[in-house]
């Protein structure tokens, strides 16, 4: 099956828990359509560049998928749907990285990144 990545913004003023449990909800509804979640991950509440819908800040939620493709566009359809969710996108991969993702590794560990003064 063709393997995803999932990342949503839902509105600031929910609770981390419910944050979090959109993110079951929504593995729960591709587990239904025959795909499953590798993985998840919740980013916390961030500053996004722009408002969107009147909303200066979002939960950033983060999922990993192996999945048909019909399954993804029903869980996408209804994400968009939903009304505590404001932005979906989600990207087909050839394969999923080990470990953490870039967002939630230490800056530390992310690598050299060069010389910046030229």
């Amino acid at each position: 099956m063709p393997l995803y990545e999932h990342v949503f913004i839902a509105r600031q003023d929910l609770s981390n828990a419910q944050a979090e449990g959109l993110i079951d909800h929504f593995s729960t509804i591709l587990s239904d359509q025959g795909g499953k979640l590798v993985g998840q991950e919740y980013w916390g509440v961030k500053t996004m560049a722009y408002k969107i819908n009147k909303n200066r800040k979002g939960h950033y939620a983060y999922m990993r998928s192996d999945a048909p493709a019909p399954a993804v566009q029903e869980m996408e359809r209804l994400m968009r749907l939903h009304d505590d969710v404001m932005r979906v996108m989600t990207v087909k991969v050839d394969a999923h990285d080990e470990g953490p993702s870039v967002q939630m590794q230490k800056r530390d560990d992310r690598g050299d990144r060069g010389d910046r003064r030229r």
